[in-house]
């Protein structure tokens, strides 16, 4: 008998790519995957492959029930609710680990982050690990995937340093192993395919750990421009990102990101998404080259 796979959050990158995957590379029927999102009608092209759309709304468990019902594997996709103040999106996955037990689902997937545990410096860690502690408690077999930082996640920085050719971090010399978006997708999606019925959790990364001032150099090598790695305190960084205009408790989140680097909790390197996916990682310098006009703006 084929099982139901479920997809929460399938509108928004992740959401979409996995279930590309699940489709083109693991070969799964239309009929035999469900796509939840509080947006239905941004679906459509999926329903009309034969894919069954749901409305799942994360801060409503019978919403969620009714949209997990017959599912045997769910896979959770962190929300992008983040707020330091309520505590609102660990309440929410909360809720839905709570709606998979009550529909009886009979593996749960989740997308945490690498070393969530109490002591990380990333201001939103605990909502992971307390998601994580939630599975565990559920009962239900599980598969955490602990995804590392997207190489997309460059876009947020790199434009402007590029064009101001000065790179402000507080990562000092801490690496991160960033990955492609797609190639986390196409790993988990294996993993929502797998059929295991083993509780696994797996550390997603690129294929090689890098400081910041190596990716400054690649950036030069790629698009010619010069690129100055300027090392701040935290809370110089912080008072540089609101000046930029951004809001300061998510300013405060992007420069634990680089505490977080510094304190070399981001820095592993795993073969899982090889491994998982069996295909071969994109390196950051294909990233760099694949982007190079965007980065260039």
């Amino acid at each position: 008998m084929t099982e139901t796979l479920l997809v929460t959050g399938a509108s928004g990158q992740l959401g979409r790519a996995v279930i590309n995957h699940l489709l083109e590379a693991q070969k799964i029927a239309p009929s035999s995957i469900i796509a939840a999102t509080r947006n239905p009608e941004n679906l459509a092209d999926l329903a009309a492959r034969g894919i069954a759309v749901r409305a799942a709304d994360f801060n409503d468990k019978v919403s969620l029930e009714k949209a997990f019902k017959g599912a045997d594997r769910v896979l959770i996709i962190s929300t992008g609710d983040l707020d330091l103040k309520t505590g609102r999106r660990l309440k929410q996955h909360e809720t839905a680990v709570a709606a998979a037990k009550a529909a009886g689902v009979s593996h749960l997937l989740y997308t945490s982050m690498p070393n969530p545990e109490p002591g990380s410096p990333v201001l939103f860690a605990g909502d992971h690990y307390g998601t994580e502690q939630a599975i565990k408690a559920s009962g239900i077999p599980y598969t955490i995937f602990r995804n590392g930082w997207y190489q997309e996640n460059l876009f947020m920085s790199l434009p402007h340093a590029i064009s101001s050719g000065k790179w402000y971090t507080s990562a000092a010399d801490g690496r991160i192993a960033h990955g492609a978006r797609d190639d986390m997708a196409a790993a988990i999606a294996a993993g929502l395919a797998s059929g295991s019925r083993e509780s696994h959790i797996y550390t997603l990364t690129g294929p090689q750990a890098y400081t910041t001032n190596e990716i400054a150099a690649l950036v030069s090598e790629v698009t010619g421009k010069p690129l100055e790695v300027i090392q701040l305190p935290d809370e110089a960084l912080t008072e540089g990102v609101k000046a930029a205009g951004v809001p300061e408790d998510f300013a405060r989140i992007i420069v634990s990101f680089d505490a977080n680097t510094r304190a070399g909790r981001i820095a592993e390197v795993t073969d899982a998404v090889e491994k998982l996916s069996g295909r071969k990682s994109r390196t950051l310098k294909q990233f760099l080259e694949a982007n190079k006009t965007a980065l260039l703006g």
